[in-house]
């Protein structure tokens, strides 16, 4: 067997004697770093990895580049036999190397199923179907479950965590884009998944596919709390219904923490706290877009409200990862804290200084601030290798 598939097994049975009471955490946290040092360099490194993903995406934009390039000289039957290929031919490279090299045939799958969604969207060109858009990225999401399903594969799981919602943002699109305050329910969705994603990873349960899920929160989060602010309603339109409101709100909101509590179990109530933040966030913003509000509250809204709540969230979050022994929320939560302090003053002091002074500020800001940061970072960081096992 290839030191990678031994390794993915080996891993997995450590798993299954945790959650079986066999081992307790801590052991099984030894135990793998026990396995990490005695395979050296046998395991597939970092460089290789890169590189096989770098050249599964060049692979498919080449693919997707070349039928696009002589589309307009194919039949329909030319059209949508390249679509089939398309897909099954990346599928069943897949499953040739799948013995030999575990990584490529993990990326092959992917594209494959990149291929699928392309291929969908490419047959509704061909035949001339006239459907509803989201129809076709519920198909592909249907597909990247299938994948999942039957090859239990971390980037199948990676690709339905995305078009999952992808599928669900599109329907949401469509029923409200003529109303006023849908965009809002469905930044702060986004910001409660993002964190769900982001906590897949405890310390009782991990894995390629929580790792995953806590990359892809990681990298939206703060995206999607930055989208969540500046969204801008359309105040001619009408309100939103109150039954699209309601289907909103149990949709963006009750989904993810449904899927936080099949991740986390009883330490799903951090999620809560989470979701209390999202909807906080988007009303102050809300408020903060309202120019009807005056006097103090409208000083207290633009000079503070946004910024202390962002403020706290990212606390929250560094207190979160001290909690869980995880050093990606630590480090998440001072680059949000980070961001929030520069936002601040960018728009709140900055114009209120002259222009040396502003530089001069902003020079003092980054030195100093980065500094205290990173020092703070560092010191949260090494307490928890010193809790650690």
């Amino acid at each position: 067997m290839p030191a990678t598939s031994m390794a993915h097994v080996t891993r997995r049975a450590i798993q299954e004697w945790v959650q079986a009471g066999l081992i307790d955490a801590a052991t099984a946290e030894r135990l793998r770093a026990f396995e990490d040092r005695r395979r050296g360099p046998h395991g597939t490194r970092w460089p290789v990895l890169a590189a096989i993903a770098l050249g599964g995406i060049l692979l498919g934009s080449g693919v997707l580049l070349f039928v696009s390039a002589h589309w307009d000289r194919l039949s329909p039957a030319g059209r949508f036999a390249i679509v089939l290929l398309m897909v099954a031919v990346f599928h069943a490279a897949a499953a040739l190397v799948a013995s030999r090299f575990t990584a490529l045939a993990t990326v092959l799958h992917a594209v494959g199923t990149v291929a699928l969604g392309a291929g969908i969207f490419m047959s509704g060109q061909i035949f001339h179907l006239e459907e509803h858009w989201p129809g076709g990225v519920m198909l592909w999401a249907a597909g990247a479950w299938a994948g999942w399903a039957i090859l239990r594969n971390w980037s199948q799981a990676a690709l339905a965590a995305i078009l999952t919602p992808a599928w669900l943002a599109g329907e949401w699109i469509v029923a409200g884009e003529h109303f006023s305050g849908a965009s809002r329910i469905f930044g702060q969705a986004l910001v409660l998944l993002a964190a769900t994603y982001l906590s897949a990873r405890t310390p009782d349960h991990d894995g390629p596919t929580r790792r995953a899920l806590a990359w892809i929160g990681g990298l939206a989060l703060i995206p999607a709390v930055i989208a969540t602010i500046e969204t801008w309603d359309w105040r001619d339109n009408p309100a939103l219904p109150a039954g699209l409101r309601v289907t909103g709100w149990i949709v963006g909101i009750g989904l993810p923490l449904l899927l936080a509590f099949w991740l986390r179990g009883r330490h799903a109530w951090m999620n809560g706290v989470a979701a209390v933040w999202a909807v906080g966030l988007g009303l102050l913003a809300a408020l903060d877009k309202d120019r009807a509000t005056e006097g103090l509250i409208r000083f207290v809204l633009d000079q503070l409200g946004v910024y202390v709540w962002c403020g706290l969230g990212s606390i929250a979050l560094i207190a979160w990862g001290l909690k869980e022994a995880r050093p990606e929320r630590i480090n998440l939560g001072m680059a949000g804290f980070a961001l929030t302090v520069l936002f601040f003053y960018f728009s709140s002091v900055m114009d209120k200084l002259g222009r040396a002074a502003s530089l001069i500020g902003m020079g003092i800001l980054f030195i100093v601030g980065g500094w205290i940061l990173e020092r703070a970072r560092r010191r949260l960081i090494a307490r928890l290798k010193e809790a650690g096992p």
